[in-house]
C-alpha cells in the first residue's frame, strides 16, 4: 500500500552481510518481518508446554558464552500470557552457564523436541523469581528440522534430583573428549553480536552425521555450515564478535561436554575435498571446559536417522 511505513529489520549486520553474500536479502528482509516476532504466538506457548528438555545459552560476566541443557517434567516451560515464558528450574552451581542467569541478564532459549523434531527459539531478558525464572520475550521464531536425528526421552531420576558426579573442568581436550565430539551428530551453539553486552543473544542447533565435526591436533573444531533457513543467526553473530560457547551432550550417559572460547568464519573449503552439503565453514578455539557427567536426568534414544543429514559429508 502506497505511503505504508515497514517495521524494522529483525536482522543485525552481521546476519545482513551474510544474507548479501547468498543473495538473499532482499527475501530475508521480507521473511524476517513476516516470522520473528516480540511475542509467542499459540501454537509456541503449547509447544512449549509439551517439551521435558530445553537449551539455554548464556554470557557470563566475563562476556564467555556457554550453552546449556536443562530437563523438567513436561509444563515446566509455560507460558503465562504472550509475552514471557516461565521456565521452572532450579539453580545449579555445577553449570557454567549459571553464571550468566542472573536477574536482568539477555537470555537464549531453544525449544526442541527430538522425537517430532520440532523446534522454536525464543531470546530476551531473564527475570528471576522463587520458582525459576520468566523470560520477557524479544525475539521468538520457529526453525527448521532439517538436520535434527529423531530421538524418543525417557527419564532416569526425578528432575529435580541433581547429580551428585564431579564435574571436571579443564582447558584442552582430553581423549575422551575428542571421542565424543568426532562421534557426534548433535550439538548446540551460543553466540551473540555485541561483545560489550549480549545484544542478539542466541543458542542454535548443529547437526549431521557422525564425524561431521572435525577435531584438529591443536583442538580446533572445523564445523561445516549446511544449507539452512538463510537466517544467519550463529553466523552473523560469529561476524560482529568471537565469543562462542558450545555443548555436546552424550544422549545415551546424560553427560554435558561444555565448552567456551573464540570462533571465526570460513569461506573457504579448510584443505582436502569439500564437504558435501557444506556453504561454508566455521572454527572454534576452546578455552575453558567443563565436563559435567550425568549433568541430566534424561536419556534419548537414537531412533532413525535424518535423510537431509544423511546428504552431507563427513571429515575423512
Amino acid at each position: 500500500m502506497e505511503g505504508a511505513v515497514l517495521s524494522p529489520s529483525p536482522w543485525h549486520e552481521g546476519e545482513i552481510a551474510l544474507q548479501r553474500r547468498m543473495g538473499v536479502e532482499a527475501r530475508m528482509s521480507e521473511v524476517g518481518r513476516r516470522v520473528v516476532r516480540d511475542h509467542l504466538i499459540d501454537q509456541h506457548r503449547e509447544f512449549y508446554s509439551l517439551l521435558p528438555m530445553v537449551v539455554l545459552g548464556a554470557v557470563d560476566q566475563r562476556g564467555d558464552a556457554w550453552a546449556t541443557l536443562r530437563a523438567g517434567r513436561p509444563g515446566f516451560l509455560h507460558a503465562p500470557d504472550a509475552h514471557r515464558l516461565t521456565v521452572e528450574l532450579a539453580r545449579e552451581s555445577a553449570d557454567p552457564a549459571e553464571a550468566g542467569m542472573e536477574d536482568g541478564a539477555s537470555l537464549a532459549l531453544l525449544g526442541i523436541d527430538l522425537g517430532t523434531r520440532r523446534r522454536n527459539r525464543l531470546n530476551g531478558t531473564l527475570r528471576r523469581h522463587a520458582r525459576g525464572f520468566d523470560l520477557a520475550a524479544d525475539q521468538s521464531f520457529g526453525n527448521c528440522p532439517k538436520y535434527i536425528q529423531p530421538r524418543q526421552a525417557r527419564f532416569v531420576r526425578d528432575p529435580s534430583e541433581q547429580t551428585a558426579a564431579p564435574v571436571s573442568p579443564s582447558s584442552g581436550l582430553d581423549d575422551a573428549a575428542r571421542a565424543l565430539v568426532r562421534q557426534a551428530d548433535t550439538f548446540f551453539v551460543t553466540t551473540y553480536a555485541d561483545p560489550h553486552g549480549s545484544g542478539q543473544l542466541d543458542v542454535s542447533h548443529r547437526g549431521g552425521r557422525a564425524g561431521f565435526v572435525h577435531v584438529a591436533e591443536d583442538g580446533w573444531l572445523t564445523i561445516p555450515d549446511f544449507a539452512g533457513n538463510r537466517f544467519f543467526n550463529t553466523l552473523g553473530n560469529i561476524a560482529l564478535n568471537p565469543h562462542a560457547g558450545l555443548v555436546f551432550p552424550d544422549f545415551s550417559t546424560g553427560g554435558l561436554l561444555q565448552m567456551t572460547g573464540e570462533a571465526e568464519l570460513l569461506f573457504e573449503q579448510p584443505g582436502g575435498e569439500p564437504l558435501e552439503g557444506a556453504e561454508s565453514y566455521w572454527r572454534f578455539r576452546p578455552r575453558h571446559i567443563v565436563w559435567r557427567p550425568d549433568a541430566l536426568p534424561i536419556r534419548y534414544d537414537f531412533a532413525e536417522w535424518s535423510p537431509f543429514a544423511l546428504n552431507t559429508g563427513i571429515w575423512p
